[in-house]
């Protein structure tokens, strides 16, 4: 037995020497690796599949804004503007998106202020390929230049929807300035408040999955705005001024409908869960809404018309854009179906109140049906109404109604005085904010673009 051990012993003991050396190895290299792995573990992972989610988005609010609000607003004015509207639309949806990547995506996610942010991104400074922007996951981010064409659609079809509000005579370099310094003084200011963390309303809790506040009640009250200073049309309210291809509307009205599938179910930032009840939201909500608005005409006029399931369309994608990653299937076709009804409501007996002439209606379905929205918002995200905020984590409904009712009071108080600054500025700088009377009479393609949208 002693023989056998003294065999072992040279084994044993260069085992031993072995073991003393891996160990001195590890603590001299480990303290100088520790912060590299501590690094390492702490890169925020980059998911393929919600890069490409996300640039499809884009591509779709793209979409929404070229061609689908030029022709849901063309198909609403008279002939002899329809090219005007889509210029306009085009022309103010460039602009924006061009000054997003100047100062815009700065001034709203960089910094972490209550009322705007700072100059540290100035021209994308500091963005490349390899740097990337947080989702709502810890751990999970997507790079930033695909969150940065993300949030510039966002900002271009807002300023695009105010167009709506004047169309037909308001000068084209007028609607170009006022837009510019809108959305300087206005939207920015809006998004970093809602989304950004620091903004005054996203530190309160306010519930905005997809834009109710930043997009829809900005656009609407700065388009009511605008409609009060521009003044109304030439024969409103002593003529008829009709729409002149209702089928360019309804199919605007559709395409709006596809590319709202990027707008809202691509604010989730990945391809997941929130992302997918975001996409069914999107297509109840605005289902409820046409089928709430027809019913609401057949009862007030005995017949449903094409351009009410149209408006229904756009009034249901409005309500359930605050709401549509946070309420239930069934919450978002109440939302639908109550938001349809407002807006009836808010294109006809409101606009007769509010004596606008609010020319598409940009206030009585996107301001009003972004307020309804926003509000129902906190309504039917708790769980008890199938949504996805649970009492249990501190969730109350009339708690979460005050906040929903706080964004929407900063909204107004803050836009309706910066597009009434806008409006003076361009005004201004324009020589005046409308056309004269002999080219509003003669129609805006002529006057203004020198172009005829049909021959004869």
């Amino acid at each position: 037995m002693r023989s056998d051990l003294a065999s072992l012993t040279p084994v044993w003991r260069s085992r031993r020497l072995f073991a003393a050396f891996l160990a001195t190895c590890l603590l001299v290299l480990l303290p100088a690796a520790l912060p590299a792995l501590a690094q390492d573990a702490a890169a925020p992972t980059v998911d393929k599949g919600d890069v490409a989610w996300l640039l499809t988005a884009t591509l779709l609010v793209l979409m929404m804004a070229l061609p689908g609000l030029a022709l849901f607003y063309g198909g609403m004015v008279r002939a002899k503007n329809v090219l005007s509207v889509l210029i306009q639309v085009a022309m103010v949806f460039s602009l924006l998106v061009v000054l997003w990547v100047c100062f815009g995506y700065s001034l709203a996610f960089s910094g972490d202020g209550a009322l705007v942010g700072n100059l540290d991104k100035l021209f994308l400074r500091g963005t490349g390929i390899a740097s990337t922007a947080a989702t709502f996951s810890p751990g999970v981010a997507l790079p930033e230049y695909a969150f940065v064409a993300f949030q510039a659609t966002f900002a271009g079809i807002t300023g695009a929807l105010v167009v709506g509000a004047f169309a037909e005579r308001v000068r084209f370099g007028a609607a170009l300035v006022f837009a510019a310094v809108w959305f300087a003084l206005g939207y920015l200011p809006m998004a970093h408040m809602v989304w950004a963390p620091g903004g005054f309303l996203f530190e309160r809790g306010a519930l905005d999955f997809a834009g109710g506040t930043v997009v829809h009640i900005n656009a609407g009250v700065a388009g009511l705005v605008g409609a009060w200073r521009v003044g109304p049309r030439l024969g409103y309210g002593q003529t008829a001024l009709k729409p002149h291809n209702v089928t360019l509307t309804f199919a605007g009205a559709a395409l709006l409908w596809v590319g709202w599938f990027g707008f809202n179910a691509g604010s989730a930032l990945e391809a997941n869960g929130s992302a997918a009840l975001a996409f069914l939201n999107t297509l109840l909500a605005p289902a409820a809404a046409v089928l709430g608005w027809a019913l609401a005409e057949k009862l007030m006029k005995g017949k449903a018309s094409a351009l009410g399931v149209a408006s229904g369309m756009v009034a249901g994608l409005v309500g359930i854009t605050p709401a549509c990653g946070t309420v239930g299937p069934f919450g978002a076709i109440a939302i639908g179906l109550l938001t349809g009804a407002a807006c009836v409501w808010g294109v006809t007996g409101l606009k007769r109140w509010l004596r606008a002439d609010d020319s598409l209606d940009v206030f009585g379905v996107h301001g009003l049906g972004g307020i309804v929205g926003a509000l129902l918002t906190g309504v039917f995200s708790a769980e008890a109404l199938g949504g996805t905020k649970a009492a249990s984590a501190g969730y109350d409904i009339v708690v979460q109604t005050g906040i929903q009712a706080l964004g929407v009071l900063v909204t107004l108080a803050w836009i309706a005085p910066v597009s009434l600054l806008a409006l003076a500025i361009a005004r201004r700088t324009c020589g005046g904010l409308r056309v004269d009377e002999d080219d509003e009479r003669m129609g805006l393609d002529i006057a203004s673009h020198g172009e005829n949208a049909y021959s004869g």
